[in-house]
């Protein structure tokens, strides 16, 4: 009798007897993202994971000839020659430096940006002051670096448009391919200038998240358009810049080589305050040929790059779990 009940009642669950049970919809939707999802992880795989094979070279005496396995291996010499050089410490500093400097002058000038785009009432004004400052973005380095020759140097080096404005202070002009403690301000400028845009882009989308009943609250307690900013706004594009910064931080280790070797390319002058990890490694790899050196320098800073956002995660995690990333 029990057996019989239990028969009849499973028969009514699935339906007919024998007939496979249905996936939900829940289900549906969770294999339509794993496929979805395949062509970034295969893309992942082979160009981010699989060329980790190519690490061991740091711990090897490489040549060409016996290839990436068949090289000796020398244990850290890779690393104690880059130590020995004396040219880490100065590398380093230049690096955290000036990616903390471009961090945090693109996102203050990014979130200033947004507020001020958000208060614009006229659509298409809006949309076209969006443009203009996003435009930047996508401006070569190559392109930028002329035009930094172009108002620094002048054509021919006879003297830029910054040196005619000092000239109007009766400021004496400056040599600026020669002077290597304003590169890093100037730099940052450039940053700024390049990244500001992009960075409004993304805070003005998290602006247009913000509840409209917020607002209109702040109205109805008659704060001004400026203490909302203040006081709304602001407050809550905390999570934003918080993901932002730990993003940043994880980079903080990677120069902008594109950028900073097209500007200073190989004026040594600069290299005090301007030469970073990146280009470090770029001129060894080519005047020395040292693939050993170079890959070692590459780990070290991958190696830095993981602490420094695993610390920056935790923090998160610690004095702000409603924005952080796990």
């Amino acid at each position: 009798m029990a057996e019989s009940i239990r028969t009849s009642g499973d028969t009514r669950r699935s339906g007919r007897p024998g007939r496979r049970k249905r996936s939900s919809p829940t289900e549906r939707v969770s294999w339509s993202l794993a496929l979805l999802a395949i062509p970034g992880v295969v893309y992942f795989l082979v160009f981010a994971y699989l060329p980790m094979v190519g690490l061991i070279v740091a711990f090897k005496d490489f040549n060409v000839s016996d290839g990436i396995f068949g090289s000796p291996w020398n244990g850290l010499d890779n690393f104690e020659y880059f130590v020995s050089t004396g040219a880490a410490p100065r590398i380093i500093f230049n690096t955290v430096f000036l990616n903390a400097l471009f961090l945090s002058a693109t996102l203050a000038w990014g979130l200033l940006l947004a507020i001020m785009l958000n208060e614009i009432r006229l659509h298409l004004y809006k949309r076209v002051t969006q443009s203009v400052v996003f435009f930047p973005y996508f401006v070569s380095p190559i392109v930028i670096s002329v035009m930094l020759q172009v108002l620094l140097a002048g054509v021919g080096g006879e003297g830029g448009a910054v040196n005619d404005m000092l000239g109007v202070f009766n400021l004496p002009d400056v040599t600026w391919y020669t002077e290597p403690g304003p590169w890093p301000w100037i730099l940052t400028i450039v940053k700024v200038w390049q990244l500001g845009g992009y960075m409004s882009v993304i805070f003005l989308a998290a602006i247009t998240a913000i509840s409209p009943d917020v607002y209109e609250a702040g109205v109805i307690d008659g704060a001004s358009r400026a203490r909302m900013a203040l006081s709304i706004t602001v407050p809550l594009l905390r999570p934003t810049a918080a993901i932002l910064v730990v993003l940043g931080i994880g980079r903080i280790f990677y120069g902008d080589f594109a950028m900073i070797y097209a500007i200073i390319g190989d004026n040594g002058v600069l290299f005090s305050t301007t030469d970073v990890i990146d280009t470090y490694v770029f001129r060894a790899l080519r005047s020395l040929g040292n693939f050993g050196t170079t890959a070692a320098v590459g780990l070290f800073q991958a190696v830095l790059g993981f602490i420094f956002v695993s610390v920056a995660v935790i923090l998160q995690r610690r004095y702000a779990r409603e924005s952080s990333l796990l």
